[in-house]
């Protein structure tokens, strides 16, 4: 029995791959295009180095496959590159040249893996579909974008359905990135540091659910917007304290004063010395939590895992594979760790 074809874009990186191994799980064929090479293999599996504004590229591989769907998970992060240029074409452009080669190849179906980021500040509820996006930082400019030029060519060719799945921080084993820096903290005992009181709740979504919205998404026969995340979002400060308990760290909870540390934080990223940019400023102390309604009528899509579940798996893998992951370079940014960067020395403090 031939296998359904997908392509999935950005599939070298952390959801990409954690996507496209679900999919040749379930039996599909599945072809990923992304600038980071691959490390996985299987059968089915084809696997490109290129880049997805390379028009000839697209073309060739659409052509030389019949794609069921396209999942486009690849975008470049604002922590991980420096040249803005490369992020903003790269996640706006990029965007509508897979779209745009999807259509040119009859390919209707299109899931695209949006972002939290598109807001910087708490509403005191959950965030709907309905909410006007308002982001502060390059990157989440680029996902709004990135969503509005699908929605542009969608009116052009009303028969793509594109199917957008805004989500929070995606979390399971081998996440790592900026959590990196939390682990440490945790596996050498370090004191773990809230905003404020910690009593801020920030949704997350387990990797496996949100594979499960995308297979989902084949199943569905229009196009729409849904928000995804984990149910029941516990205070930060109750999350981490479950984790460190679980993973017997001499850690403990400790809070910082939120005027005074957001402000050292915005000199700190403008002298070029943090990871962490205007999004992590401003959210740092604020709650954040989208409404899943619409996803659950519309597909029938639940969650499994709780924050604190999916934060111990990530926190269990960076435990085990320390020094492994601190000597990776030439993958994603979520599949490496962070730089530090002047939050070396709050550890040295704690």
């Amino acid at each position: 029995m031939q296998r359904r074809e997908v392509l999935v874009t950005g599939a070298s990186g952390f959801f990409g791959g954690v996507l496209k191994r679900r999919l040749l799980a379930e039996g599909f064929a599945v072809t990923n295009i992304d600038l980071v090479r691959d490390e996985d293999g299987d059968p089915a599996l084809t696997s490109i180095q290129g880049d997805i504004r390379d028009t000839t590229l697209l073309a060739k591989t659409f052509a030389e496959h019949k794609f069921e769907a396209v999942f486009h998970c690849a975008a470049m992060l604002a922590h991980d590159v420096k040249d803005e240029t490369l992020l903003w074409t790269s996640n706006v452009d990029g965007t509508r040249l897979v779209a745009e080669a999807a259509v040119a190849a009859g390919v209707t179906r299109l899931v695209n893996i949006s972002s939290n980021c598109l807001w910087a500040e708490g509403f005191g509820r959950p965030v709907t579909e309905e909410d006007v996006p308002a982001p502060v930082e390059l990157y989440g400019r680029s996902k709004l974008q990135g969503e509005r030029e699908l929605e542009l060519l969608r009116e052009k060719h009303p028969e793509l359905r594109v199917v957008t799945l805004r989500c929070p921080t995606i979390i399971d084993s081998g996440r790592l990135g900026l959590l990196a820096i939390l682990f440490e903290f945790i596996e050498d005992g370090k004191k773990v540091w809230v905003v404020g009181d910690g009593s801020s709740r920030y949704q997350f979504i387990y990797a496996q659910d949100l594979a499960t919205a995308c297979l989902l998404c084949l199943k569905y026969e229009e196009s729409n917007l849904f928000h995804i995340g984990s149910d029941e979002v516990p205070t930060m400060r109750t999350m981490y304290e479950g984790v460190i308990r679980a993973a017997g760290s001499k850690s403990r909870v400790a809070s910082l004063p939120r005027r005074m540390t957001v402000a050292l934080m915005q000199l700190a990223h403008r002298m070029g010395v943090s990871p962490l940019g205007p999004y992590h400023y401003r959210m740092i102390a604020e709650s954040f939590v989208f409404d899943t309604r619409r996803i659950r009528e519309e597909l029938g899509w639940r969650p499994t895992l709780t924050n604190e579940e999916m934060m111990l798996r990530a926190f269990s893998y960076y435990s085990e594979n320390r020094r492994a992951i601190h000597a990776r370079t030439d993958v994603s940014a979520h599949s490496k760790a962070a730089p530090m960067g002047i939050i070396r020395l709050l550890k040295w403090m704690s």
